[in-house]
């Protein structure tokens, strides 16, 4: 949606206009901003960490006091019983990434989750071995797939196929991704990639990747860390086999947050499935017997190892809460208007050398932009640390910023804009 009105849109009475005008404007007023010389610093990081949702207090609160005063029965007294914690946020998981109740789950962390998915879906023969990523993907994708190829005996050098750009750009094509897929079909096990790759920002397209798998044989997973939250997803309908997720980027729910999986209900509710067992995943109507014999519950529940981590989780309740009551659809179609405008202003800025690799297509993008820089990047990233900014460093010369759509807004952008305007 880029923005075509050009001269008046150069103002900060422009940016104040926009905000008057965004019905999700009284949202911020739901976060902890840094502070910078007694005012709210100007927070474009959210693609790393969210902020605090001033709510996630009180809810921490409660289980500590209700710790306190029922001990171990606060399992089935607590205001939110212990016992089937997870429970609350099924719903709210199953609308984020559109899904069916039975196919979410809030439980451990992201790399652990992409392990135990990958020990489910990535069941390699002879002639079906490889899997096909992003080049460039986060380290720890690059290393779950590197080790799991190694448990089941193979060359990580053979197995995985990494699809990079084109020389001299930095975004893929689609038609790259296809041509990768078919070429490989007759040994190809599965296709792993991120939703959103976190250094350029590009989206991929999951329901195409998905059904090219599905016609080659091979199942389809995503690691959604930085598209959950982010993007409108419809993992059910597009047929996803799997993913898994983060939720302290902008989902807000605090530093090692627990993470969530998606499995999808054809796998999920066949116990023929191959999963760890936990206690967790066992029957929960007869999980209290302790008898042998893993009974797996028909849900994405039965891959959880333990109970809920209930203090961890607690922050988790208080943003998700937030985006039950403001919707994904609401908070994309704001994302598309504040990142165009990010976009039309930094290509206004012409005495610092940049170029902004994320897609200009709005549909291949979330709320990121991501600015390679040719010389001073990281003299530019302090310069904007000491003038208030806070965004995110990678090596070796990115400046990522993401106006978040929940709590940025347009007066955010101008004054970043009129800040490195301003840098010498």
């Amino acid at each position: 949606m880029p923005i075509k009105d050009h001269n008046l849109k150069l103002t900060r009475e422009y940016a104040r206009e926009m905000d008057d005008a965004d019905q999700l404007s009284a949202y911020r007023d739901q976060f902890y901003f840094p502070q910078h010389k007694g005012k709210n610093a100007i927070y474009l990081c959210g693609n790393s960490l969210g902020l605090q949702p001033k709510s996630a207090k009180a809810i921490i609160d409660q289980e500590l006091a209700d710790w306190a005063e029922f001990g171990v029965e606060g399992h089935f007294e607590a205001k939110r019983p212990w016992f089937k914690y997870h429970h609350f946020f099924t719903e709210s998981l199953a609308r984020l990434v559109g899904a069916t109740d039975k196919e979410v789950v809030a439980m451990n962390t992201l790399t652990v989750n992409l392990h135990l998915l990958m020990i489910s879906f990535y069941r390699p023969t002879k002639q079906r071995y490889k899997i096909i990523m992003e080049a460039g993907a986060f380290p720890s994708d690059m290393y779950a797939m590197e080790t799991q190829v190694r448990m089941h005996g193979f060359d990580p050098n053979d197995a995985i196929i990494e699809i990079a750009p084109r020389k001299g750009e930095h975004t893929l094509h689609q038609s790259d991704i296809e041509a990768a897929i078919k070429k490989n079909k007759n040994k190809l096990a599965l296709v792993l990639m991120g939703g959103v790759n976190y250094y350029t920002g590009q989206y991929f397209d999951l329901q195409r990747i998905t059904q090219l798998a599905h016609e080659a044989g091979a199942l389809a997973g995503f690691d959604l860390a930085h598209a959950v939250g982010n993007k409108v997803l419809h993992l059910h309908d597009w047929k996803v086999d799997f993913a898994c997720w983060c939720s302290y980027k902008y989902l807000n729910s605090g530093p090692g947050a627990v993470g969530g999986i998606f499995v999808h209900e054809k796998h999920a509710k066949s116990a023929k499935t191959f999963r760890l067992a936990g206690w967790w995943g066992h029957d929960e109507q007869t999980r209290f017997k302790m008898k042998k014999g893993f009974k797996p519950m028909k849900s994405a529940e039965s891959w959880q190892m333990s109970n809920a981590q209930v203090f961890n989780m607690a922050a988790h309740k208080a943003s998700l809460d937030i985006f039950d009551e403001v919707g994904m659809n609401r908070l994309a179609e704001k994302s598309l208007q504040l990142t165009a405008y990010a976009e039309m202003l930094l290509h206004e800025i012409k005495h610092i050398s940049f170029k902004i690799i994320t897609p200009m297509d709005p549909l291949q993008r979330g709320c990121q932009l991501s600015l390679l820089f040719k010389s001073r990047g990281k003299e530019v990233f302090e310069l904007l640390q000491k003038h208030g900014v806070i965004a995110d460093w990678r090596e070796p010369n990115v400046i990522r910023i993401a106006p978040v759509p929940l709590y940025n807004n347009f007066e955010d952008v101008y004054t970043f804009y009129e800040i490195m305007k301003n840098l010498k």
